[in-house]
């Protein structure tokens, strides 16, 4: 018994000398921390960040670069309140764009600034701008603006090419989707050759389909390549909600980059034709004509020069069926939209073989193409 009671006072002793050599400084210290000698305050040591990626930090390059390009589009149209029949300005629509040059030209999707009085691009920098339309193609979704900004504050985007692209080939999407700012989706390219309807329900032949993220107000924003190569302008989604749905689509940069500086120069797209005004597909459908049917030859026209022949009235009112168009250089057109497609094949004053069917004969006839409307 005495010498349990020895034990435990021998025991106590130890723990008061043990807690005694602690200094007061040393309260709150971690076991086997770092300490800084002047405050001997604990000294914190931060976990080495994780090494980033070559392909992250290739993706992370592009946005900065892109970013300086990519503008903030706002689209107001001018209302009347019903109850005091004043006018106001309403907000109609928001998309994206991008800087085309240092003149100041921005190019985006023609439905983003549909029906507008009144549109201001914001910049990069946030500094607003009040925009006007210098020309717009309805049948590619494309239009060309302008703003007045000093020339050190547009930063116009690297344009690539369309032609050489590859399904699987990375992709990189900015815009500012439900008025975000300057959002950044990635992916790949999931399909080539696609063709949709535009505003003005003309097909866009060639168009790139994507799995990089395309929400509402990414319209008219870029397309890039991983190299932040322009390579199309983004315009479409397919979505049973409204939302991504993993389909979206971009005109090809090729087709835009032969249309902005038409739309520049003439504030249209300048478009060769056979100079002939055609039958409604409609109408030839009714008759049982496969083919477009040659209405009117316009005077003075390539097609006039060729001997193309239009449709005329008998004496009897009855109509009598001129040349119908079956072919161009060898390819099959059965309807407007057709026909137009290898149209924009070529340009003015290019030389083109017509196949036609002239009464129950089938003639080759070579016309010279002229700028139509």
């Amino acid at each position: 018994m005495i010498a349990m009671k020895w034990l435990v006072v021998s025991v106590g002793f130890f723990l008061i000398g043990f807690w005694s050599s602690l200094s007061t400084a040393e309260w709150g210290k971690p076991l086997g921390g770092a300490y800084d000698g002047a405050e001997g305050k604990p000294r914190m040591v931060t976990p080495a960040p994780a090494e980033l990626g070559s392909d992250e930090r290739a993706t992370m390059a592009v946005f900065e670069r892109a970013t300086k390009s990519v503008v903030f589009i706002a689209n107001t149209a001018i209302q009347r309140d019903p109850w005091s029949f004043n006018l106001f300005e309403a907000p109609q629509g928001s998309g994206s764009g991008f800087v085309w040059n240092k003149q100041g030209h921005i190019v985006t999707n023609f439905h983003v600034v549909y029906g507008a009085n009144s549109i201001t691009v914001t910049l990069a920098d946030r500094t607003e701008h009040k925009a006007t339309l210098i020309g717009a193609d309805p049948d590619h979704d494309v239009a060309v603006l302008q703003i007045r900004a000093p020339e050190e504050t547009l930063s116009p985007l690297t344009v690539g090419t369309s032609n050489d692209l590859r399904v699987g080939q990375k992709v990189l999407a900015i815009g500012n989707p439900f008025g975000l700012d300057h959002t950044l989706t990635t992916g790949v390219v999931s399909a080539l050759g696609r063709t949709i309807k535009s505003l003005s329900d003309r097909t866009i032949e060639g168009v790139i389909q994507t799995d990089a993220a395309i929400n509402p107000g990414n319209s008219g924003g870029p397309l890039l390549d991983s190299a932040g190569r322009l390579i199309g302008v983004n315009t479409q989604i397919v979505s049973p909600s409204g939302a991504f749905a993993g389909i979206g689509f971009a005109v090809p940069v090729d087709t835009v980059n032969r249309i902005v500086p038409e739309l520049i120069k003439h504030g249209k797209l300048i478009r060769p034709g056979l100079g002939v005004s055609l039958v409604p597909d409609a109408m030839a459908k009714r008759w049982g004509v496969k083919g477009l049917i040659i209405g009117k030859v316009s005077r003075g026209s390539g097609a006039e020069q060729a001997g193309l022949k239009g449709a005329r009235e008998t004496v009897t009112g009855r109509v009598e069926l001129g040349d119908i168009i079956t072919a161009i250089n060898g390819k099959p057109v059965g309807t407007l939209d057709e026909l137009m497609d290898v149209m924009e094949q070529h340009k003015v004053n290019d030389r083109v073989t017509v196949e036609i069917l002239r009464g129950t004969r089938h003639e080759r006839v070579p016309v010279t193409l002229q700028a139509v409307n």
